[in-house]
């Protein structure tokens, strides 16, 4: 059990590279899928894809490199920082996304959405759609660096959480 789990950084750095590839690919569907909303579809799949990924590259770690049997604590090591690499690959690509290429398109396009909700006058949103308004002031105010930590923060916080049911069902004692 300690020969395997030696092998852990080394496998969670390699399989969060390949999940932070997956991440990174999905993000450059976000933005684009405001022009063309099959991709917004398809942004919103490879997101529900996640977890199932998660689970076939931690389900593979336990069949080839710790030879079928994995602890709950191991598998959920594993997954821990297999997300927590991942989300830091995927950092850099939002850095350069916010920093060189967004210029407050995302903001200013959820503006332009807000304004046609506004146009429509539904009765009882009003209130929903002034606090989601502020909410896009403070967001088109926050720099590209402060954009990228809130993403990495956000990742490993849902990566964690995805964690823990992910170790549950991987686990496997041999008898």
């Amino acid at each position: 059990m300690t020969e395997n789990r030696s092998f852990l950084q080394k496998y969670a750095m390699r399989f969060g590279s390949f999940m932070g590839i997956y991440w990174i690919l999905k993000f450059i569907l976000f933005p684009l899928g405001f022009s063309i909303p099959f991709l917004q579809l398809l942004f919103l799949l490879f997101t529900a894809g996640v977890p199932f990924l998660g689970y076939y590259y931690v389900r593979s770690y336990r069949e080839k490199i710790c030879g079928g049997s994995i602890g709950f604590v191991h598998a959920w090591l594993f997954t821990l920082f297999m997300y927590m690499f991942a989300a830091l690959l995927t950092s850099v690509a939002h850095y350069i996304y916010f920093q060189f290429i967004d210029h407050g398109y995302i903001v200013n396009t959820y503006m332009g959405l807000l304004k046609n909700f506004k146009a429509m006058k539904i009765p009882g949103i009003g209130n929903s759609i002034s606090q989601l308004e502020d909410a896009l002031n403070v967001a088109s105010t926050l720099r590209p660096i402060e954009i990228t930590m809130q993403l990495i923060s956000q990742n490993v916080l849902y990566g964690s959480v995805l964690a823990i049911p992910t170790a549950l069902i991987v686990k496997k004692k041999n008898n």
